[in-house]
């Protein structure tokens, strides 16, 4: 998700998800007023702070026409500038924490030049990166050019060079090839200050780089049947994926630093220099084995995170590449700052601040040292419904400032500051940087070039205990001619460096190398090794086979012989990497075996997808747009190494038994059964499509509908999605809107556009109309007999400003800082009992009521505002006469022509 990475790749969800709810309940209340002084702001009310801090609103750039804003950073004069995401460049001068008046004074900026008689708006915009450095402010445009803002995708430098305060000089450092929400996003000063760091998405090419800390070798890596997503995103999309570069000043020397990222918004670093970033997911993955949550990144030297098109995606358990700090959940990430720097308590300080868009939260991700890494622990620092979170800085006051806004939502420029400044007079204890943080450093200097000493230095630390480690001695390896260490891959004794030095071989290396390399690896004692050793070697199998192309019989023989002993293992991923591998080599027991855990109920996975489960729950009410997707794969989801495992066997063609195949296609008919993301039905059909291709063609016809081929009619997602879309041209529309649009009546309306508008607009996934569509809302078929055109216009408008206390909901604020979202069903002594989940509300979770030390009705109904907004009036029309007719062709309000 992304604006800067919104994952926004959806409709709107849900357009009367609430419709019926927020017109029909005659015990219906105005949203909760402040209650207090300091809460009389609304903006402010909605904010959940950590004890101790406080927020001020500065300004609202959407109420004076300045657009909606997704990026900011202080100059040398402690101005603040920030971009318009569609549109231009402002400074201002912010008042002092406590000011009576805090409307800041802005101006747009504006370019002069000695030949110009007056001056002209900087034709600089859609700036998803800003930085003040090295006496220029540096703008990564993210646009593919227009009329008003030329300027196309790339990294350019406003200098001032006449010393007025006015910029008047535009310098392309970079041009970039890509744009929208997976473009190039931000800049960030690097710690020693003298150099800059640039980051973008996997939809942003790779430019030609000066030196590759990664090895530039990429490829899928993966014996897995590749299925792209079935919905086609990033189907034209290949690693190296999301990456970080570094340049000089002068857009010059441009490394990469590390790739293999999804959609990565924003960078920051720590006191010790490290890097941290937080990527985002695919929310259409949810529930599927390869699905990847939202994380924060320690960013090393080299470092790939094994982002893959479709299902290709690596696991985290991978040597080749390297695990999050923190896997975070679902989410929109967008802003990562550090807390260095800031007038915060201690802890703040060491902490890695996480912006999530779609659901409000910043994470304070407080850091600790371990080994040549870290651990992180997630608090909720500061959340909000709505509260879309773009951008934030810490000033030069220690104040943090963030802004919402984004996709031209309501935008607004916030600061958030510590109360007790005295209390954190005092020195401030810097993170200790550890010994295997320094040894890790320095095997990163041999990264980038051949040097001298690099093989004689990292070969020993190809078997150390701590991950970065190793890996950064793998890479520095790699790094090196092949020809001055190939033979040490299989002089080796010592197992475990055997096993990382054939990764980095058969990275290296060439197809003449495999069978050498396989005999070397079959010949390691597998059942002494440690669980995670096991998982490297089988790892290092499967590159050797991927990388140096179709292995020869005896080559697959010796593999077979050598895995099938183990499998299946006792964790998701061995069973993952073993089954692919087997298949691949064409084990005569793999189907039998794979089918056996296929069929089984129990494994690792349960337990891990549950406690997901709960903290995606969490989610779901902070904002329903995108909440309900999280709820209706939570209502029934499927084991998600059972997908893994079936699609596995697509694929296979050795050991197959009448008996096997008539269980294995039985399969398919239960898995369309459940709920998973958005392309998981996509996922399991192709699977299913591609199996059907190796049964014999008088067979195929019989396991077509054993399978579920009759099962695959439309949801009402799939409706939606496929639906005829608006034409518009639409607007933002007002109730203002209402009267003059109805002036005339609804009469002569077309009935196939105001469906075709009832679909394209999601009010199906919500709700039914004459038994088609889903039924968390009310059915709506009687809706047009209760209620008036102006009634049902005036609700979609502004879904918020009546709230039946019936269907509100309640954010309660927790001891430990965090906050639950959802419908307070009960009170039942000690505890409160409360819904999260609109598709199975008979789910209740229950808070102990000393653990609440707040509670709140939300101002944001279920119902999310806009949803209209694509369409023209005439559609506006048929939509309403579609709704108030109950979807009856016949009604006289539509035209028979």
């Amino acid at each position: 998700m992304t604006i800067k990475t919104y994952k926004i790749d959806k409709l709107f969800l849900g357009l009367f998800c609430v419709l019926v709810l927020a017109i029909s309940c005659t015990t219906d209340t105005k949203k909760e007023s402040a209650t207090n002084a300091e809460s009389q702001n609304p903006k402010i009310e909605k904010l959940k702070l950590q004890p101790g801090f406080s927020a001020e609103h500065l300004y609202s750039p959407g109420d004076n026409n300045m657009g909606s804003w997704v990026s900011m950073a202080f100059d040398d004069k402690g101005r603040l500038i920030t971009s318009d995401q569609y549109g231009a460049l402002y400074r201002m001068e912010v008042a002092p924490i406590g000011s009576e008046n805090l409307t800041p004074k802005i101006e747009k900026l504006k370019i002069q030049t000695g030949t110009q008689v007056a001056d002209s708006i900087i034709q600089m915009g859609y700036a998803q990166g800003l930085l003040y450095a090295f006496n220029s402010l540096y703008v990564m445009v993210n646009h593919t050019g227009s009329d008003e803002f030329e300027k196309t995708s790339g990294l350019y430098r406003l200098q001032d060079t006449d010393n007025d305060d006015q910029y008047d000089k535009i310098t392309l450092l970079k041009s970039l090839n890509g744009a929208g929400e997976h473009g190039p996003h931000s800049i960030v000063l690097s710690p020693d200050g003298k150099s800059l760091y640039v980051i973008a998405g996997n939809h942003t090419d790779l430019p030609e780089m000066d030196e590759y800390h990664l090895p530039r070798n990429w490829e899928d890596d993966n014996l897995f049947p590749q299925i792209k997503d079935p919905r086609g995103h990033a189907n034209d999309r290949g690693a190296p994926g999301g990456w970080v570069a570094k340049l000089n000043p002068e857009g010059e020397n441009w490394e990469l630093m590390a790739s293999g990222f999804r959609n990565p918004f924003d960078l920051a670093f720590n006191e010790l220099g490290d890097m941290f970033v937080y990527d985002s997911d695919m929310e259409w993955d949810l529930g599927m084995p390869w699905y990847r949550p939202t994380r924060i990144c320690h960013v090393t030297s080299g470092a790939e995170f094994g982002w893959r098109t479709g299902n290709g995606k690596w696991s985290a358990a991978y040597p080749d590449n390297v695990p999050p700090v923190i896997n975070i959940g679902q989410g929109s990430p967008t802003n990562v700052l550090s807390g260095r720097g800031s007038k915060f308590p201690e802890k703040y300080q060491h902490s890695i601040f996480a912006f999530d868009w779609s659901f409000g939260i910043i994470y304070a991700i407080e850091m600790e040292t371990e080994g040549s890494s870290y651990r992180g622990e997630k608090e909720e620092f500061l959340s909000g419904i709505p509260l879309p979170l773009t951008d934030g800085v810490i000033g030069p006051d220690g104040a943090m400032y963030f802004m919402t806004g984004g996709r031209r939502l309501e935008s607004d420029l916030y600061r958030v500051f510590y109360n007790n400044q005295e209390e954190l007079a005092g020195n401030i204890k810097d993170l200790e940087q550890t010994s295997e943080n320094e040894i890790r450093k320095k095997l990163e200097t041999y990264h980038g070039t051949p040097q001298d000493g690099a093989i004689e230095f990292a070969w020993p630390y190809l078997n150390s205990k701590d991950r970065f480690i190793k890996y950064a001695a793998r890479i520095a390896v790699e790094h090196q001619p092949v020809s001055t260490w190939q033979e040490k891959v299989y002089s080796e004794t010592d197992a475990v460096r055997k096993i990382h030095a054939a990764v980095a071989l058969a990275r290296q290396g060439d197809k003449s190398q495999q069978s050498r390399l396989i005999n070397s690896l079959v010949n390691i004692d597998y059942v002494s090794l440690s669980e995670q050793n096991q998982v490297d070697l089988v790892r290092a199998i499967e590159l050797t086979l991927s990388r140096f192309g179709e292995p020869n019989t005896d080559v697959k023989r010796k593999v077979s012989s050598y895995l099938s002993t183990h499998y299946p293992a006792d964790t998701d991923v061995l069973n993952q990497l073993l089954s692919k591998t087997l298949v691949f080599v064409d084990d005569s027991s793999v189907i039998s075996k794979t089918l056996a855990l296929l069929e089984s109920e129990e494994g690792e996975n349960a337990s891990v997808m549950a406690n997901t489960a709960t903290e995606a729950s969490d989610l779901i009410l902070r904002n329903p747009q995108y909440g309900m997707d999280i709820a209706e794969t939570l209502k029934n989801m499927p084991l998600a190494q059972h997908t893994y495992y079936g699609l596995v066997l697509q694929d296979a063609t050795t050991g197959w038994t009448p008996e096997l195949r008539e269980r294995y296609f039985k399969w398919f008919y239960k898995a369309f059964s459940f709920k998973a993301g958005r392309s998981y039905i996509g996922f399991i059909d192709k699977a299913r499509k591609k199996a059907l291709t190796h049964v014999a063609a008088n067979k195929m016809e019989f396991y077509n509908q054993m399978s579920g081929d009759s099962l695959l009619s439309k949801s009402g997602n799939e409706l939606a999605s496929s639906a005829i879309q608006p034409k518009g041209p639409g607007k933002k529309w007002e109730e203002k809107d209402i009267a003059p649009l109805l002036a005339d009546g609804l009469d002569n309306r077309n009935f196939e556009t105001g469906r075709n508008m009832f679909l394209a607009t999601n009010c199906i996934t919500c709700h039914s109309m004459r038994g088609e569509g889903q039924n968390i809302g009310p059915e709506l078929s009687q809706v047009g007999t209760r209620f008036s055109p102006e009634d049902i216009l005036r609700a979609i408008i502004d879904p918020s400003d009546v709230i039946s206390d019936q269907y509100n909901t309640t954010v309660f604020s927790l001891k430990d800082g965090s906050s639950i979202v959802g419908r307070l069903i009960s009170e039942e002594g000690a505890n409160y009992k409360v819904s999260q989940n609109p598709y199975a509300p008979d789910i209740l979770r229950t808070i102990p009521k000393e653990d609440v030390t707040g509670m709140k009705m939300s101002s944001v109904s279920l119902m999310p505002p806009g949803s209209i907004n694509r369409l023209s009036d005439d559609e506006v029309k048929d939509l309403l006469a579609y709704l108030i007719s109950g979807g009856d062709a016949e009604n006289e309000m539509f035209s028979k022509e």
